[in-house]
Order: C-alpha cells, then structure tokens, then sequence
C-alpha cells in the first residue's frame, strides 16, 4: 500500500540526507522495502542483516522486482558487489525507518496519530477509538493485528506493527486520502526493531504488561524497557497510561512525557469511572476525566476487561478533539473487533464465543468476564502455538482449567513444533479427567465442547480470534474458528 503521488529521490539526495558523500553510480527511486516480496519496479534495496541470512543474499530476487539501487551495510556490499548503485551505512535498520518518512514527507506530522502498546487490549482499544471517530465523521485510518483501514476500506496485514518502509507508505497513503487521524498497535518486537522509528505520534497509550513474549525478551524487565521507549519525546508528545496495571504505575512515574493516568479502579486518576452497573446487554457507565468532564452511556461489550479499553479510548478521543457529548450519544454503538467476545449465533441454546486470548492474563480475563454472563456452565477450548514463548503454556492451561467447568485442551497453531509437546506443556501439572480433556485435532476439540453445552451454558474457543488459517510445518491451512464452531453446533442442531 502506497501513495499514488510519489516524488522520486536521488541516491545523492539520500546520501545528503544521511550525512554522507556520494561517490560511484547514481540512481532515482521511487519507493524503498526491506523485504523483495514488497518491492516495486524503481525502488530502492534495503538489505538488513538478519538472525540466520543477510537480505543481501536475496538481491538476484530484488533486481528481478524491479530494484535500480541499495542500501546495506558494509558486509551487504561485499555480496552485492557491483550489481547495483549502493550506498554503504553502519547499521542500515536503524536508519531504514527515519529514511522512509524523509522519502514520504513525514505523514505522522500530518495527522493526529497514536499509537497504543500493552500485552493485552491494544487492538480492542485502537478500534474503539477509530470508530469514535468515525461516529464523529473524521476520516482516520487504523494499523494493527486484525488489519490496515484506511477509511471504510481494509486492507490485510503481516505484522501487528508494519516493518518501517511499509508503515510509512501505508501513513502517506492516508493522508493521501485525507485522513485526519491514525490510531495504530506498537509491538514490543517493533520498538526493539526499529519499526517504528521515524514515526512520531501526538499521543501514545499503555494498556497493561504480563507474561508474554519472552521468547524474543528474555525477561519481564526487558520487556518493559522496550514498551517504555514508546514513552519519550522523540516518539511522542503526551502519554496515557493505565495505573492498574503495576508496570503501568511504574511507567508513569518514569516517563519522559508528560501523561495522564486512567484506572478502572482509583478515583484520583486522570480518567476514571464514577459508576459501572452491570446489565443483561452490557454496563451502564459515568466516566469522569480531565477538568470534570462528565461522559455517561451504554456500553454493550462484555467483560470487565472492556471497560479498561472503552475507558482509554474516550481518554484518546476526548484528547484528539471529540465533543464529550458526542461521545454520550454513540457509547452505546461501540461493538468489539473480529474476534474478540464474537459471538457465533445459529439458533442455539447456548452461548457459543470465539476470542484471540493467547496470554495467561488474557485467558483468565475472558473467562472471568464469560462466568459473569453464564448461568450454566462454561466450556473452554484453548491450544498454544508453537515457536512462541513455551514458559507460558502450563500457565495458560492452568488458568483455562480453573476458569471452566470442562477444559478441552488442543493444537492451535503449532508451527514447526509437534503439537504433542506443546500440549505436554499445557497439561504439565493438571489432572485430567471429566473436567479437562486433551484432542489434539482442534475440529475435534471443538466438536467435544458443543456437544457438551446445554441450554445456558456458554461455550468459548480461545487463541485463534479473527485468524483463518492454522500453521503446521510452515503449511497455512484453512481454519476459521468461528466458520468451524458454526458447524460444529450445526451438526448438532
């Protein structure tokens, strides 16, 4: 996704930008990519080193593409030789993302753009917040797990957060567009890559920090250090972050911006509620924020998870200009992301929920919000995919047990692992029996939960949410959870 009005730029131009003298070859380009299943006839080459292959071992592939030029390193133009123009850079990751917002005309500056971080929530949350601002006629643009939207138009996405390039092309192509606002997910692996550099948001926001990813961190501290660097005046110019969660407290003591605190649950945050009371359809709520602002509604989600998000996105919403009013009037219109508390409804008896929960605090938020709503019983399906923090697992399927009253443990996506071992690790420690069983076949799992479920009851699968695809040995399958549990209870039916 790109703007249609590109300038080009010259390899001199771009040497003058970075600061460096151009000898050799000269060449124009209209457009840059790391990755040479993105790039366009005239762009330039950018070749990063990687973990296991340098990029410029791909660069028969990026000619073939189309690419008049590169940017590498020193080791990069040594395999490179003189195949192209190239301009030599010490770490060319670093400098990638800064270089794509000087060749698109810095587009975050052009609109009011904010960028929301945390373990869970983000992507709820950034939706919320883009369909205010829809409710109140600004056009805006949306970057996170479940896609790009620029405007009423979606466009699918790889990364929660975009590698560089693309992230600013997408940006330029919103203003393009003439949007007004962008709302998008900062993951901790796009801090620490670099993804984000360049950009530069007039809010951020934090939602909450627990076990997750630990994999690519190492640590919970390392971890945190990498959410916080959203939180500088380099990146951003006001911070909004939730005090419930203890690394938030943390970081809101520590930031470099000035912030505003929201909690659910202290009164002298920022952003706070004067009154929740639960309903059949939802909570009826008073928020109270900066100045006395008073915003009072409907809100039809379920879970007291949500009631964070919402509270952030009218934080946000407010802070970008939207008449608190407004916001009263259109609380009740806001609905949940694709798969998050999605319902399946063919006609049942029972509740039957598909949700993207895929980290020990998020499983247990769910099912907490599910057994509030539930007279009978609640039947929880759940895998853990494999090449992913393994450390997690028997915690998630600690926590799928204790929240339900029948667990069915199961394969998601297991990637380049047996499923078997994922699934030892799950069950490590849990007794199986009437109340926790293992299919590893997940339209198995699945069957045995809807076949399970009686009038009142509410059957929920976990860990896939929106996702249509299951990957096994690097095979991405057909697999939509909500179209398989659709058949499952009509099988039943």
């Amino acid at each position: 996704m790109r703007p249609f009005d590109i300038k080009e730029r010259s390899l001199s131009d771009l040497a003058r930008f970075l600061g460096l003298n151009k000898d050799g070859q000269e060449a124009n380009f209209s457009g840059l990519s790391s990755s040479t299943s993105h790039l366009h006839s005239g762009d330039l080459f950018v070749a990063l080193p990687g973990a296991r292959t340098h990029g410029a071992t791909f660069i028969a592939e990026a000619i073939s593409a189309g690419a008049v030029a590169v940017l590498t390193d020193h080791q990069g133009s040594l395999i490179i030789g003189d195949l192209l123009p190239t301009i030599v850079v010490e770490n060319p990751r670093d400098v990638m993302g800064d270089i794509s917002s000087w060749f698109y005309g810095a587009p975050f500056r052009s609109l009011y753009a904010v960028g929301i971080t945390g373990t869970n929530g983000k992507t709820t949350t950034a939706f919320l917040l883009n369909q205010l601002w829809q409710m109140s006629h600004r056009e805006s643009g949306f970057i996170g797990t479940t896609g790009i939207s620029i405007g009423r138009d979606s466009f699918p996405a790889q990364f929660t957060t975009p590698e560089s390039s693309e992230l600013q092309a997408a940006v330029a192509s919103m203003v393009e567009r003439s949007c007004k606002c962008l709302v998008m997910e900062v993951s901790s692996h796009a801090v620490v890559q670099s993804r984000i550099s360049g950009a530069h948001f007039s809010a951020v926001a934090f939602t909450n920090l627990t076990q997750d990813h630990l994999d690519f961190h190492g640590s919970m501290e390392n971890y945190y250090e990498a959410k916080s660097r959203l939180f500088n005046s380099q990146t951003a110019e006001l911070g909004y972050i939730n005090i419930d969660d203890k690394y938030g407290a943390r970081l809101a003591e520590s930031s470099q911006i000035p912030i505003r605190t929201v909690s659910r649950n202290s009164r002298k945050a920022t952003w706070h509620f004067d009154r929740v009371e639960l309903s059949r359809s939802g909570y009826d709520i008073s928020i109270r924020g900066e100045g006395g602002i008073l915003i009072e509604g409907h809100v039809g989600l379920v879970g007291a998870h949500n009631l964070d998000n919402v509270l952030m996105a009218v934080a946000l919403a407010v802070e970008s200009g939207v008449d608190p009013l407004e916001i009263s009037a259109n609380l009740h219109l806001l609905q949940g992301p694709a798969g998050r508390l999605e319902k399946v409804d063919i006609g049942q008896q029972f509740l039957a929920l598909v949700d993207y929960a895929h980290t020990p605090d998020a499983v247990e938020r769910v099912l907490s919000a599910v057994r509030e709503i539930t007279p009978g019983k609640v039947i929880g399906i759940l895998g853990c995919g494999g090449d992913r923090d393994a450390s997690k697992r028997p915690i998630m399927g600690a926590a799928l047990v204790a929240g339900t009253d029948l667990a069915v443990l199961t394969s998601d996506n297991p990637r380049s692992e047996s499923p078997e071992s994922i699934l030892d690790q799950m069950s490590s420690g849990i007794e199986l029996g009437e109340k926790a069983v293992i299919e590893m076949d997940r339209r198995g799992a699945i069957a045995i939960g809807v076949a399970e479920a009686q009038p009142g009851d509410t059957v929920i699968l976990l860990g896939k949410g929106h996702e249509v695809g299951q990957e096994i040995n690097q095979v991405k399958y057909p697999f939509d959870d909500r179209v398989e549990l659709a058949r499952a209870i009509e099988r039943l039916t």
